[in-house]
C-alpha cells in the first residue's frame, strides 16, 4: 500500500475541483490545470479532501499502485499552487549583472557583448525586485523551475569567482584557485 498515495490532498476554500470519468479539472484566481489519471486509480471529492484509491483490478497491477504516489504529488502540487503560487529567487551575482522586464521579455545583462531576452512563458510571472533579483512565480511548480533552471544556463554558479545566476539557498561550493 502507498503511504503517500493515500494520505489526503486539502483543498482550500478558493480552488474549484471538477471531475469528470479519469479527468480532473482545477481553477482558481491564480490559474488552472487540468490533469488525466490512469485507469485504476480513482478519485473522491469529499468535504475538503480529495482522495486518492486504486481500484481492484488495480490491486494486482503494480504498475498502477507505483502511480498512485505520484498522481497524489502531482495533484497536492497543482491544488498548492492554485492556491498559493509557487515563488522562486535568483540572485545576479557578478560585476554589471542586472536584468529588468520590458513587456513579455525578461533582458538580461550578463557580461556578455549583447544584453540576453528571454521571453516569459504563459502563466509565468517575473519580477525584478533589484536590478540583482529576479523573482519568479507561478501556479504549476514543474514550470517554475523549468524557467529558473533555463534562466540559469545562461550563467551557471562557477565555483571559482563565484559568480553566475544562483538560486536563493543554493550552495555554491568554492574552489581554491591555482598556486604558484
Amino acid at each position: 500500500m502507498s503511504r503517500v498515495g493515500r494520505n489526503p490532498i486539502p483543498v482550500p476554500a478558493g480552488v474549484q475541483l471538477s471531475m469528470s470519468g479519469q479527468k480532473i479539472d482545477g481553477k482558481s484566481a491564480q490559474g488552472s490545470f487540468s490533469l488525466v489519471l490512469p485507469e485504476g486509480i480513482s478519485a473522491t471529492h469529499k468535504d475538503a479532501y480529495l482522495v486518492l484509491g486504486v481500484s481492484s483490478s488495480g490491486e494486482s497491477d503494480g504498475r498502477i499502485r507505483s502511480l498512485w504516489g505520484t498522481m497524489r504529488s502531482l495533484l497536492a502540487g497543482y491544488i498548492e499552487g492554485l492556491d498559493k503560487p509557487f515563488v522562486r529567487r535568483i540572485d545576479l551575482v557578478g560585476v554589471g549583472y542586472k536584468a529588468s522586464v520590458q513587456g513579455k521579455d525578461l533582458v538580461l545583462s550578463l557580461g556578455y557583448s549583447h544584453d540576453i531576452v528571454f521571453p516569459i512563458p504563459d502563466g509565468i510571472k517575473v519580477v525584478c525586485e533589484k536590478p540583482t533579483t529576479v523573482a519568479v512565480s507561478g501556479p504549476n511548480k514543474q514550470k517554475v523551475g523549468q524557467v529558473v533552471r533555463e534562466l540559469q544556463k545562461y550563467r551557471p554558479p562557477e565555483p571559482y569567482k563565484g559568480k553566475g545566476l544562483i538560486r536563493e539557498g543554493q550552495y555554491v561550493l568554492r574552489k581554491e584557485g591555482k598556486k604558484k
